[in-house]
């Protein structure tokens, strides 16, 4: 790949998805693209600059988006933030919503699947607390291939254990040979659609949560800024964000929760308050 290729891909990267390569990262560029090229049938990586941007279809651009934005999956990664929606968030969820009865969570990373798949069992063992309720998890993400991949909800035995308690892998997963599938009642219970982090998800409607988790940490400032200022605009007033250990929330817009990582309210805001700007 020649350096006038990498500065192009970098460019459209960074257009695309906000995603900052800087200038040591041919190797990583090559091996998460390689793949996608050999499906479309395109000769190499110059040969790709070439096609960038108006002759690239839109169908190999969004996998070429999705083979980089993939972030390492797991179930119930780092345990504490799951630990803290199952006692902390989720009842007070459910007597602010008493009323309505309805629940909305957003998986804005969803990765391989995991961690819309380890909500969903959270949510499953509240049992008869969310009885009567309307609840539903929205996990979406830029990659196609990745979509897939999370509605099959198919893994293997190295990535079941990653994390899955043993309990509930026999509650919730069934054995198809030499690897797992989430059960058809698990995976009715999330609607997987590809969406763009750098796109308003306005459309996606409002939720009580939303998990982001590790989505942010190669982004610059500006632009984890407006991913931030995006997400505060359709999250409840009195809704949690989820983001990974050692990412942060716009300040002055989330504040972090006291003795929790990766765990955010709304700031307090002020009578005066200007609205936040949703570009980088």
């Amino acid at each position: 790949m020649t350096p006038a290729t990498y500065t192009a891909l970098s460019d459209w990267l960074y257009a695309r998805l906000g995603l900052s390569l800087g200038h040591d990262k041919a190797y990583l560029v090559e091996s998460r693209i390689g793949p996608v090229l050999r499906r479309h049938g395109i000769a190499g990586m110059d040969t790709l600059g070439a096609m960038l941007p108006r002759r690239l279809p839109e169908d190999v651009a969004r996998e070429i988006c999705g083979a980089m934005a993939a972030n390492e999956s797991a179930f119930f990664r780092d345990v504490r933030p799951y630990a803290h929606f199952a006692r902390v968030a989720l009842p007070a969820l459910l007597r602010a919503r008493a009323g309505a009865r309805r629940l909305r969570i957003w998986d804005a990373a969803a990765g391989g699947g995991q961690q819309a798949y380890s909500v969903a069992m959270l949510l499953h063992e509240a049992g008869a607390a969310l009885e009567g309720w309307s609840v539903e998890i929205v996990a979406t993400d830029i990659g196609e291939e990745v979509l897939r991949r999370s509605r099959e909800g198919i893994y293997t035995h190295f990535e079941i254990q990653r994390g899955l308690p043993a309990r509930l892998m026999v509650r919730h997963f069934q054995r198809q040979g030499d690897r797992w599938q989430a059960s058809p009642e698990l995976r009715a219970a999330i609607r997987f659609g590809a969406f763009n982090l750098m796109h308003d998800p306005r459309p996606l409607g409002v939720f009580d949560a939303v998990f982001c988790r590790y989505a942010l940490a190669q982004l610059e400032a500006a632009t984890r800024d407006a991913i931030s200022a995006r997400i505060a605009q359709i999250l409840t007033a009195d809704g949690f964000l989820y983001l990974g250990e050692g990412e942060v929330a716009r300040a002055g817009l989330f504040a972090p929760v006291a003795g929790e990582k990766g765990v955010f309210v709304h700031a307090p805001r002020g009578p005066g308050a200007v609205a936040p700007s949703l570009r980088p």
